[in-house]
């Protein structure tokens, strides 16, 4: 299967000593691979480096096959993301926010809009100005401003944030079909477990800022549960570093 996304040896360090270490691994072709984690694990700061939002002290990132730290424009030409806030304009309408980010693609078609409001479920707000919106439906407009390019990989950086249980189930199935469908391939973070089991394909588990293993789910799992490897992996490395 075609790999998309190929991350190698990624470093970054804050003033504050946090960061991530030489993390790598690939996203290929309708994967849905998530990274799992607790807050401060380092997630986010392998998704803002993907994505362009801050710059990796080493290491490298290509998208289909495009060096981005070379070309960026072309490396995310295919993409669409999330990272951290879903960002709205709080005066316009949720159909106009949306029509404002189709801006920067020309040759979307004039249907697109609509049909990424009825993907996310928005429809019938789609007229109400975005300030009214609850977190939720924030987190909805921002996926379907994300999906609009009709990208091959989305970015998605805690994508359940502020939904309901009707809203995550929606979440989840938009994200399946679209991968078994289209062959969309996704990279998601979160720290809800349970979740990323349902819906993930691979999973790699983050901890200190380190990937201290990824792989298939029903691997990772062999017998057991996700959270039981976890678990265990977290032992593994803290016992690692105790006799370093």
């Amino acid at each position: 299967m075609e790999t998309i996304l190929q991350v190698r040896q990624l470093n970054k360090r804050y003033r504050n000593g946090r960061g991530v270490r030489d993390v790598s691994f690939e996203v290929r072709r309708g994967d849905v691979f998530g990274l799992f984690g607790p807050n401060g694990s380092g997630k986010t700061t392998v998704l803002k480096i993907i994505s362009g939002l801050c710059r990796a002290d080493g290491g490298s990132v290509s998208l289909f096959g495009v060096d981005a730290a070379e070309q960026f424009e072309q490396a995310m030409d295919r993409v669409g993301c999330i990272v951290e806030t879903a960002e709205a304009y709080d005066y316009m309408s949720g159909r106009d926010n949306l029509k404002l980010a189709a801006r920067l693609y020309p040759d979307l078609p004039k249907t697109r809009i609509d049909e990424v409001l009825e993907w996310v479920r928005l429809t019938p707000y789609a007229n109400e100005k975005a300030g009214g919106y609850s977190l939720g439906m924030k987190q909805r407009l921002a996926l379907a401003a994300a999906l609009l390019n009709e990208p091959e990989l989305v970015i998605l950086d805690e994508p359940s944030n502020g939904l309901d249980i009707e809203g995550t189930v929606e979440l989840r199935e938009l994200i399946l079909r679209l991968s078994e469908q289209n062959g969309t391939a996704f990279l998601i973070s979160s720290h809800q477990l349970d979740e990323m089991e349902r819906i993930c394909s691979r999973i790699g588990f983050m901890y200190g800022g380190d990937l201290i293993r990824e792989g298939g789910v029903d691997g990772l799992i062999d017998g057991g549960s996700l959270e039981q490897a976890y678990l265990s992996e977290i032992r593994k490395a803290k016992e690692s570093a105790a006799h370093v």
